[in-house]
């Protein structure tokens, strides 16, 4: 019985009960957003207390720098009197509130400023009204990147992409068929696949994809974001940076997972309470983009990105005149937003902007080693 088992799982079970195997990203989708019981409707997960921890999390350093790329690129926009700044999934508000304040230095910037944040859930809106109620920008809410009005645009998302549904399809005999979640004979939640493959999938892979091995595994998102996100930054004259874990190239692999606690767990035990998650696949995404006239720069991964920005520079100025134990906090978090390796995020995350082609290149993504100057924020380096 169904009954049995806690609200969101025994909504699940009556859906696949009713109508047959569930689609992996339904139920992603059910999971994360369902509007009584979905993880990121019920709670805050981010912070040392929570499931996992992102990077303006770890640092002041990280919104900082974004909000100084922001501030840049409005100025290759040729710096209009009243631009959109969205951030897609604020989490806590945090990175939003370092990046304003970050832009102080450049008054003609925040004076233009109207943020818009775009969050779904209920309790993570109420964090960022708290973070955010000190400041003297103009801040709008909103449910869908749709809602935000029309004109000149800067959209940011970090680690948002990756919490989006993701389809999945297993290759087998006859071709490749949609990977699904069962009820199975012992009762527990199971993947399985389609009965039936999906016509003419093979068509639409990558070509070195189409003689993948039987049991090979394929990921995709609708392309509802990137089209919307190209669609609004050449319309705009604007640009959108996305940093988020994920791979350069299209390719099989199952990286749907589950974090809980800032541990890896079972992803069909417990739907609602632990967040899930699949690599983002940036060339899929640059793809969709480019498909409505955006150009695409990147992605380079993170480490490069932020040393281009000037990170270590910022890092020197944070450490002047403070205690050894702010200095050692100071380079802890650099170390886990740069290093290449064990549990640093600056391989693994990468950075892709898309925007209009008339701005030419953007910060981050110079082509050039000239590029690796650290030199974004100018001369005023120092708090």
């Amino acid at each position: 019985m169904t009954d049995d088992y806690p609200p969101l799982e025994a909504e699940i079970r009556r859906r696949i009960t009713a109508a047959g195997p569930m689609p992996v990203a339904q139920y992603m989708t059910l999971c994360l957003t369902h509007p009584e019981h979905g993880y990121y409707i019920t709670r805050d997960p981010f912070g040392a207390k929570g499931d996992f921890v992102t990077a303006p999390e770890i640092s002041q350093m990280f919104g900082e720098l974004i909000g100084l790329w922001c501030a840049a690129t409005w100025r290759a926009m040729g710096a209009p009197e009243n631009v959109r700044l969205v951030e897609l999934g604020p989490g806590r508000g945090t990175m939003m509130l370092d990046a304003v304040r970050a832009v102080h230095i450049v008054p003609d910037f925040r004076k233009a400023l109207v943020v818009h944040m775009v969050e779904v859930s209920p309790a993570l809106e109420q964090r960022q009204r708290q973070a955010l109620a000190g400041t003297d920008v103009p801040v709008e809410w909103h449910r869908s990147l749709d809602e935000v009005p029309d004109g000149p645009i800067i959209i940011v998302a970090n680690e948002f992409i990756d919490a989006l549904p993701v389809h999945q399809a297993v290759m087998c005999v006859d071709g490749w068929h949609e990977r699904v979640i069962k009820i199975a004979d012992n009762g527990t939640l199971q993947f399985s696949h389609a009965r039936d493959p999906i016509p003419l999938f093979d068509q639409m892979l990558p070509r070195p994809l189409r003689s993948a091995p039987i049991g090979a595994i394929f990921e995709w998102r609708a392309d509802q974001i990137a089209l919307e996100i190209g669609r609004r930054v050449v319309r705009s004259h604007g640009a959108a940076l996305m940093i988020d874990y994920g791979h350069t190239v299209s390719a099989a692999g199952d990286t749907f997972q589950a974090v809980g606690r800032q541990l890896f767990a079972n992803p069909l035990q417990s739907p609602g309470t632990v967040d899930l998650t699949a690599h983002v696949d940036f060339q899929a995404l640059g793809h969709a983009a480019q498909a409505l006239g955006a150009d695409i720069h990147g992605p380079v991964d993170q480490a490069t990105f932020l040393r281009r920005l000037g990170i270590e520079t910022r890092a020197e100025a944070l450490k002047k005149g403070s205690p050894l134990a702010k200095n050692a906090e100071v380079n802890s978090a650099l170390a886990r937003l740069t290093s290449e390796q064990g549990t640093g995020m600056g391989k693994l995350f990468k950075a892709m902007a898309v925007a209009d082609p008339a701005l030419g290149e953007l910060p981050g993504f110079e082509r050039a080693d000239a590029g690796e100057t650290g030199n974004l924020l100018g001369d005023k380096r120092s708090g």
